[in-house]
Order: C-alpha cells, then sequence, then structure tokens
C-alpha cells in the first residue's frame, strides 16, 4: 500500500491558523478513495518515510524548510507561486474534500486546553467553491489573470450532509451571471452559510440585495473597500443594502499600503492613512464595521506603527463602536506602543489628527 503525507504548510508555520487548506483535504480525499494510506503530518521531520508527500500553502510569508533536498515531494498553492499558481488535476480538484484530514490534529488541540470553537471550520463547515475568477484585474490580488466569473462545481460536490454550515471561497460571485441560480442552491440547502471572500458591493443591485436578505447567513456579510475612488459606488450599495437589511450591520474589508503607482514615497504613505479614516467615515455613516487589511508593504513605511494601531482599533468592534482613535489610543496607555505610535504621527501632521483623529461610530451613524 502506498503512503502519502499531506502537509499544510500553513498549519505548521502559522501558529495561530484557523481554517483548514481545501487543496489538502481533496487531495487527502482523493488517495484516500483509492485505498492509499494517507496521514496528515505535522513537521517537515518525516517527509522520508512516505511515498510521496503533498505540500500546499496559502499565504506567501508561511515559512517553509529547503525542499529541494526531497525527491518524493510536491507542492502547491497560491502561497508558492501566488497568481501563477496551477490548478489541480481536475479529478483531484473534484473529489469531495477529506473531511476528517485534519481530526486527530482538532483533538488533540482540544485536549491541550484549546476551546473546541477555534476550529468549527474544521469540524462542522462543508467548504469549496461553486464559482472561480473575477474581472476586475485587481494588482494586488491571486486572480488578476482570471477575465471572468466561471461556474466552478455543483454544490454537491464538496457538501457534506452531516456538516452544520457551508462556507464558499468564491472569488467573485456577485459578478457570476447565474449567481440567482447559485444562491437557490444554497438555500435548498437549508443550511447557513456565508462568503469568505468580501462580496463585491459595487456590483449590488436590488435584486441582489432583497435575495441576500432571505438568505439563512452566518455572521456578518463581508463585502470590500479597496480604494477610495470607488467611494460612490460603495455608497450606492450600502443605500440598497440599507433597505433590506437595515438592522443587519455588515463588515468591510478595508485594503491599505497598497500603492498602485508602485512609488511608495512619503506622498503615498500620509494619503493612504487619511484614506483609512476617509473610508472608515462613509462605514460609520452606514453603521458598517471595518477590518484592515494591510499589504505587506505596510512594514516599510514610515508609518509602521499607525497602521499597527490602526489596526489595533479597527479590527476590535468593540472599541471600534465605542471610542474615537485617540481615545482608544489612550486607553491603551501613555506608556504603549500604540499611544507613541500616535503621538509621533500627530506631531509630524497635527491637521491630520485634528481632522480624523477624535471621529466617532456613535456621533457619525446616520442610517
Amino acid at each position: 500500500m502506498c503512503n502519502i503525507g499531506i502537509i499544510d504548510a500553513d498549519l505548521i508555520g502559522r501558529p495561530k491558523h484557523r481554517f483548514p487548506n481545501l487543496a489538502c483535504m481533496k487531495i487527502s480525499g482523493y488517495y484516500k478513495s483509492k485505498g492509499y494510506n494517507v496521514e496528515l503530518l505535522l513537521s517537515y521531520d518525516k517527509i522520508k518515510n512516505y511515498d510521496k508527500v503533498y505540500i500546499s500553502k496559502v499565504f506567501t510569508d508561511t515559512p517553509i524548510p529547503d525542499l529541494s533536498v526531497y525527491k518524493n515531494v510536491e507542492y502547491g498553492g497560491t502561497g508558492f507561486f501566488y497568481d501563477q499558481a496551477e490548478t489541480l488535476p481536475y479529478e483531484i480538484e473534484h473529489h469531495m474534500p477529506d473531511y476528517h484530514l485534519y481530526d486527530n490534529w482538532v483533538n488533540d488541540m482540544i485536549k491541550k486546553g484549546c476551546r473546541e470553537k477555534e476550529f468549527e471550520y474544521y469540524t462542522k463547515y462543508s467548504i469549496g467553491f461553486t464559482t472561480r475568477g473575477c474581472f476586475r484585474h485587481c494588482e494586488f490580488c491571486v486572480n488578476k489573470n482570471y477575465n471572468k466569473v466561471v461556474l466552478h462545481s455543483p454544490i454537491d460536490e464538496f457538501l457534506d450532509e452531516d456538516r452544520k454550515y457551508i462556507c464558499l471561497l468564491d472569488d467573485n460571485i456577485l459578478g457570476f451571471s447565474q449567481w440567482e441560480d447559485i444562491l437557490n442552491s444554497l438555500i435548498a440547502t437549508k443550511k447557513p452559510f456565508q462568503y469568505k471572500q468580501g462580496l463585491d458591493i459595487r456590483l449590488m443591485t436590488d435584486k441582489k440585495a432583497e435575495k441576500l436578505s432571505k438568505c439563512k447567513y452566518i455572521d456578518r456579510f463581508i463585502f470590500a473597500f479597496d480604494d477610495i475612488k470607488d467611494t460612490e459606488q460603495i455608497i450606492k450599495g450600502l443605500t440598497l443594502w440599507k433597505k433590506y437589511k437595515s438592522t443587519k450591520r455588515c463588515k468591510f474589508y478595508i485594503l491599505c499600503a497598497f500603492d498602485r503607482q508602485n512609488k511608495y514615497n512619503n506622498e503615498f504613505w500620509i494619503n493612504d492613512i487619511i484614506s483609512i479614516f476617509e473610508r472608515v467615515i462613509i462605514l460609520m455613516n452606514f453603521g458598517s464595521y471595518p477590518y484592515l487589511m494591510r499589504y505587506e508593504k505596510y512594514k516599510e513605511s514610515p508609518f509602521y506603527g499607525m497602521y499597527v494601531a490602526l489596526a489595533q482599533w479597527l479590527n476590535q468592534p468593540n472599541m471600534y463602536q465605542k471610542k474615537s482613535f485617540r481615545e482608544f489610543c489612550l486607553m491603551r496607555g501613555e506608556k504603549s506602543s500604540t499611544y507613541k505610535y500616535m503621538k509621533d504621527f500627530e506631531k509630524q501632521y497635527p491637521s491630520v489628527a485634528n481632522t480624523y483623529f477624535n471621529l466617532k461610530y456613535s456621533d457619525l451613524l446616520k442610517y
């Protein structure tokens, strides 16, 4: 019997990572159906003990050892090849995921004192894509080489009836011509579901807003507000959204530290900080929550500390809802790095601080 090892590199290299690797589960499911022995490996130490080892990772900054010394290893995923990552062979890509691949690891982590809730995506969700691709060609996105949204798989292909929830990884479902058919299929399962990626609210219509409002959705709907230039479309989409979801707060991914002109000069950095606050004002007006998504270049910014402090404030809904940025930094203490980052920036740009640091959700909420 052939022995197959599976390595989820993000699981090993990112201790707080809590989402299963779909490619790993599909590879495991395929080879188990062929009668092979398949194991999830939690280190790279025993690679030579297996006939074949498959390694996958999603994030480019996940650390891995030198794999060139192994002749029995195949690796792939956006973490290795970003937008050039190859797809799995058809028979694997469209195989039912092995939802039990992580069972032993999950049980061990719970025995060590971790909460069961941390592992719900491993234990309670069916996970998959109904569509793939996008037409936006965003420079920062792994899907920038696509030209359209295409049908990928029916829900039955990855649906485990014994699992309570469904998690969709579609790149831009609202950009698919048959979006309503997909939603109807999800509704027909009678299972609560969610889209993990930010939905494109720029494509919101009255019909889409009404349909989404009737879905049995898990937690908040998540959209994206990546560019301040999209303000008019975002406001239009939010206005439609509030028509049907007047009491349901939604969340927005806010991309920052990405220079579309690739200059990354001081003018860009200060305008990017201002852009964050301007987008936050709009979200506060509509009672929506932000989640700051920092492009890796923020680490090279002269305002690195501001990006850290803003993420600490914005990515905690309770803090964002109750305190201004200045109040949040003060709460952290005058000796904290958060407070220091805020004060250092204020000394350099007092007019920006005066304009934005005291803004509060409760004062700006309109809808």
